[in-house]
Parts: structure tokens; sequence; C-alpha cells
């Protein structure tokens, strides 16, 4: 595995030519994989409340920076080095994605209640829905923007509603917004870096910024104050929720397109509602079970109908 600047996208062996049905269903099990990931991870992510934020995340993607290099270097994935816009577009995952993304969640739990932030996230497959085939100068599919809508709907009712003020419900927004450019910023630089550069590139990126962040507001000495239970959550978190998902949701991103992929967002709620069932022993409400049947709803109407999205080097006219 090196770092090279040529120009061969790393992943057009598997995003090119090949039997379509299998592709699309290896990419919606990655995709699964990864909003599953996350979703799991809420209670994980509670045991880090009362860490230093920018010092807590700083280690966790510097350890999932190192496990990326690793895995992509037993996978034979040839990353490349970024070159010209693709470092705005890298940076922008990095600044926006996960540090404004992290910012915005814990300054919006100030001013509003956990779901209304996680009803903010859940307007994601709409978004996508709408922009990424923008991205890709193609109109949006309606079939995938009425399975938004319905996947929207459904994680709104699992997720139930909450109170807050103006200023939580801009920082609500702030979410969604970095949410959906997670993705959507991607697009442009998955063609030639593949999900393995975009993870890899982004990680490391995100990883110098939280650490500038955290010797300038919390200080060198604030590793100190992370808990033996904190360091078990963070390796969880850099390994599986960082290395992992990152990986699978960015392959989906790259076989399916943004509008597609951002349908599965959905399942990220249904996996925290069932986690909380695990970890804690509650029955979740009606409405509640109400709305994981409305997302899976969605689903089906957004992935198991038509057929996949492969694709192709722009140059060539592929299958619609």
């Amino acid at each position: 595995m090196s770092l090279r600047t040529d120009s061969a996208p790393a992943a057009e062996a598997d995003l090119g030519s090949g039997p379509r049905r299998p592709v699309r269903a290896r990419n919606l099990a990655t995709g699964t994989v990864a909003m599953t990931l996350l979703g799991a991870s809420v209670g994980v992510s509670r045991t880090l409340t009362t860490a230093p934020l920018f010092t807590a995340q700083a280690l966790r993607y510097l350890v999932a920076g190192l496990v990326l290099l690793a895995m992509a270097k037993r996978a034979c994935a040839a990353l490349v080095w970024p070159r010209g816009r693709e470092w705005l577009w890298l940076t922008g995952i990095a600044a926006v994605g996960l540090v404004l993304f992290n910012v915005a969640i814990v300054r919006g739990l100030d001013h509003a209640e956990p779901a209304v932030i996680a009803v903010a996230v859940a307007c994601v497959p709409i978004v996508l829905g709408v922009v990424g085939p923008l991205l890709e100068r193609r109109v949006p599919s309606r079939r995938i923007l009425i399975a938004a809508a319905t996947v929207t709907a459904g994680s709104a009712l699992v997720e139930g509603t909450g109170r807050t003020d103006a200023i939580g419900l801009a920082w609500a927004a702030v979410v969604l917004a970095c949410e959906a450019c997670f993705t959507l910023l991607a697009v442009p630089v998955l063609p030639r870096h593949s999900a393995w550069g975009v993870s890899v590139h982004s990680v490391w990126i995100g990883a110098i910024m939280f650490a500038v962040l955290g010797c300038a507001t919390e200080g060198p000495s604030s590793v100190a104050r992370i808990t033996a239970s904190q360091w078990a959550a963070l390796a969880y978190l850099a390994l599986m929720v960082t290395a992992v998902a990152f990986i699978c949701w960015y392959s989906t991103v790259a076989a399916l397109g943004p509008g597609a992929a951002g349908v599965l967002t959905g399942i990220a709620p249904v996996a925290a509602a069932l986690t909380g069932v695990v970890l804690d022993g509650r029955t979740p409400a009606v409405c509640v079970w109400c709305g994981m049947l409305v997302v899976f709803c969605g689903l089906a109407v957004g992935l198991a109908g038509g057929r996949a999205i492969t694709r192709v080097p722009r140059r060539r006219t592929g299958p619609s």
C-alpha cells in the first residue's frame, strides 16, 4: 500500500462492469452495516459526555487513521495523494462533517433535547435525495424522494419529539447540514480516491484539526482526564464507527450514488432504538414500532424497486 499521485481511480474495478445485482446487494449490505454501527454507537457515545471534547475526538480519529492505514495495506488498496481542489473537498469533509458536526451536537444539546437533534439528522435522506443527484448532473428520482420522505417520517416517529428554543433549532439545522456534507463533499473525490482514500484522508485531516483545537482550548493535560471506560469507548468508536463504518458507507455511496444511499440512513435510528432495548431493557412505545415499520416501508420503496445504479467513467454510457 503506497501513496501515489496518478489519476487512475482505485476502485474502478469494483465500480465498473460486472454482474449488476450482486454488486447492488453487496453495497446495500455495506450501507446497512455502516448505519447499524452508527445507530448502535449511541449508547457508547454517552460515556464521552464528560470527556474533553476535542482531545477525545483527536485521539479517536488518530487511532482510526492508523487502523485504516493497516486495513488498506492488508486489502492492497492503492492510496493516492490529494491534489488541487481535492484538498478542498477532503478538508471540507473533515472540517464540516467531523469537527463542526461534533461541536454542533454539543452546543445544540445545551438548548434542545436529544430528540430534536435526532430528528434533524433524520432529514438527511431528503437532502441527499435532492442535492446528491444534482451534484452528479442528474435529475432527482421521484421514487428516491418518496422513499426519503417516508424514511424521514419513520425516523421522526422512532426518535420522538422534544423541547427546544430558537438557538437549539439553529444548531439542529447545522447538524443536518454537516451530516449531509459528510456524504455530499465526498462525491467529487470518490471516483479517483475510492472509499479507502476518502476515509483515510478525511480522518487524518480531522485528527489534526481536533488536536489543534484540543491543545488550544483544553490543553495537552486534558488527556489525563479521560477515564478507563472512556478510553474503551474511544477505542470502539475508532475501530467500528469510524474505520469500518467509513469504508462501508463511502463504498455504498460510490456504488449507489448519494441519493439511493441516503435512504439507508433511516437504519441508524432503528438500530439505536433496538440497541436501547438490549442495553437498557426498555420496551419501545407503540409509536416507535410504527416508526420502524414506516422506515422499512421507505427502504422497500427506495431500494427494492428499480435497477441498480452502476458507477461508470463519464466517457462511457452505462445502464440507467
